[in-house]
């Protein structure tokens, strides 16, 4: 969907705060607004055990649970939670032995979001469900906590986007990992844009631009971006607005890299060669690693490009999940 228009009304042009942002979602929680964020489109499956009531008031620009290769067991956290469309969605794929926490700061979105929180319960057969009232500037989770982190359409919502990510960091367990859906802007947005709050809680002037997202990401300790970019959502100014889904890990803890030394790294293509923490990998050349590197390279999404392999033995290294010195 393409939408041209005017972000020059006078009256709009104030600066926007947390309250304004608050304030537009209670009102959305109330009944379903059509300009809120983009259509996400989800699988009649995944909503089966979901009440009607939850669905109207979903608003998000693209399916981050569905993409994020949950696993039975996992703890996952949603931020910006909503009405809870992506957690019901997510207590399915985690299972009984997992857990799923919605972190959002608007009262009345809460409110439904527990409310049929105890009928998805039902439906499943199992409670593995909470909400809790916060900020996605100062997450209320412990350190180290949880598998993954998700949100459709909210990291836009924010004025300060490197305190999120700092947040998504703490939380995160060593190898954990981000799956975000957001709008993204073609090029950066004009100040007055900025400042108009409707067009903020439309998720459009708070929107980063690719690299800003990155390096807003960088910083804290995230690696292995992998981005795709899903359609055109709107034209506002002449500035074209896209919804995208960024994935990324949280560095896993160091291991002790005189452990194992007589390891090496094929690069197996498509590219003729690239270059990766320092070291150049042309396709189909073995070259020399530490142990802390084959960890790395060994997990997705790394493990789809690179052949590990003992120097020595010139057999595959063993693999993260086991026992021997080299996991």
């Amino acid at each position: 969907m393409n939408e041209s228009r005017s972000c020059c009304d006078a009256e709009d042009k104030k600066d926007v705060s947390r309250e304004d942002v608050r304030s537009f979602y209670s009102n959305a929680a109330l009944a379903s607004q059509e300009s809120l964020c983009c259509p996400t489109q989800y699988d009649a499956e995944d909503l089966s055990h979901i009440p009607e009531e939850v669905r109207e008031i979903s608003y998000g620009c693209g399916s981050p649970v569905n993409r994020a290769n949950i696993r039975q067991g996992d703890t996952v956290v949603d931020l910006g939670s909503g009405g809870g469309i992506d957690c019901f969605i997510a207590a399915k794929l985690v299972g009984e032995s997992g857990k799923v926490i919605g972190i959002d700061m608007t009262d009345e979105m809460l409110k439904v979001a527990q409310k049929n929180a105890l009928r998805v319960a039902e439906n499943l057969g199992y409670n593995n469900v909470e909400f809790k009232k916060g900020f996605l500037e100062a997450i209320p989770l412990k350190d180290q906590s949880v598998d993954l982190v998700t949100s459709n359409c909210v990291i836009n919502l924010s004025t300060n986007k490197k305190e999120v990510f700092e947040e998504i960091n703490r939380i995160l367990k060593p190898g954990g990992r981000f799956v975000i859906a957001d709008i993204i802007s073609e090029k950066e947005v004009p100040e007055e844009m900025r400042n108009h709050k409707e067009l903020w809680g439309e998720c459009i002037s708070g929107a980063l631009t690719l690299n800003e997202f990155l390096e807003a990401a960088r910083p804290h300790g995230f690696h292995g971006f992998q981005i795709k970019k899903d359609y055109l959502w709107k034209i506002v100014e002449d500035v074209k607005f896209y919804s995208y889904t960024l994935e990324a890990l949280k560095s896993s803890e160091s291991a002790d890299a005189s452990c194992c030394s007589d390891l090496t790294a094929t690069y197996a293509g498509p590219f003729d060669s690239i270059t990766h923490h320092g070291n150049t990998y042309p396709v189909g050349v073995p070259v020399d690693i530490d142990e802390n590197q084959a960890l790395l390279l060994q997990t997705a999404p790394y493990s789809a490009h690179f052949i590990v392999t003992d120097h020595d033995s010139e057999t595959p290294a063993e693999s993260p999940d086991s026992d021997s010195c080299c996991g």
